[in-house]
């Protein structure tokens, strides 16, 4: 499946809004995908994601085979390392941690993963990722070992996201992280979003149709929602299409 960026960059043009879901292998398992994924369906979601920081190798393969048996969304990689790509997928956000200083999540993981994506024919989506704190350490700043960025540090991260759209990056990923305690401000996102000429991604922390209808008046593009569908499928009830 070609054309998921044109598609995302049309969205933003029209100013319509997207939802991805991020399912993550290490919590969903393939027999709970079927129940799941029919919520999904009757649900406002656009994408789906799949991913985490930490998954073993097939996990992600497997999950995605199983899950293209009962939707038609398109499913996008988001990728913690290497193993966890897969040509089963339709495209994959090739993420540059920019937040961060290490330079394995710079460029090192990349350059390992060139020859396992030249096997493939997924989409790959230059994404500049953000990672924002949010009151305790996540997966991400663990495994990465960087630090994430001050939430009072507005003007720092408007211009790393600058920087990251300046590179080339297509996508900007504001994250909280996985089971963050709060999201991101408004503030941050409306600043954020004044500067780029390209889609803006929002993740983590948003558990409720409010916070998400927040971010998406600050002017995130794409709101991702993951752990909250996981504590509480019910959250889909209120957003049915």
């Amino acid at each position: 499946m070609q054309g998921l960026y044109k598609n995302i960059v049309l969205a933003s043009a029209k100013g319509e809004k997207n939802l991805a879901v991020l399912i993550d292998p290490d919590n969903m398992k393939v027999e709970n995908v079927s129940n799941f994924i029919s919520k999904v369906n009757q649900s406002i979601a656009t994408h789906i994601f799949v991913g985490g920081s930490e998954v073993e190798e097939h996990l992600t393969e497997n999950l995605v085979i199983e899950i293209k048996k009962h939707t038609k969304l398109p499913i996008i990689l988001f990728p913690g390392d290497v193993i966890q790509i897969t040509e089963k997928a339709d495209g994959i956000l090739f993420l540059s941690l920019i937040s961060g200083r290490n330079p394995d999540y710079l460029i090192g993981k990349h350059v390992e993963a060139v020859s396992r994506l030249k096997q493939t024919n997924l989409e790959l989506i230059p994404t500049g990722y953000i990672l924002i704190e949010n009151g305790k350490e996540t997966s991400v700043q663990r495994i990465s070992k960087t630090q994430p960025m001050q939430r009072n540090a507005v003007q720092k991260i408007v211009d790393t996201a600058k920087a990251g759209e300046l590179l080339g990056m297509k996508l900007i990923y504001l994250e909280a992280g996985s089971g963050a305690t709060h999201a991101i401000e408004p503030e941050i996102i409306s600043k954020v979003k004044q500067e780029l000429k390209i889609p803006l991604i929002v993740g983590g922390g948003i558990r409720t149709k409010k916070e998400m209808e927040s971010a998406y008046k600050a002017g995130a593009d794409t709101v991702v929602i993951g752990t909250a569908f996981e504590q509480d499928e019910g959250f889909f009830d209120e957003l049915l299409s």
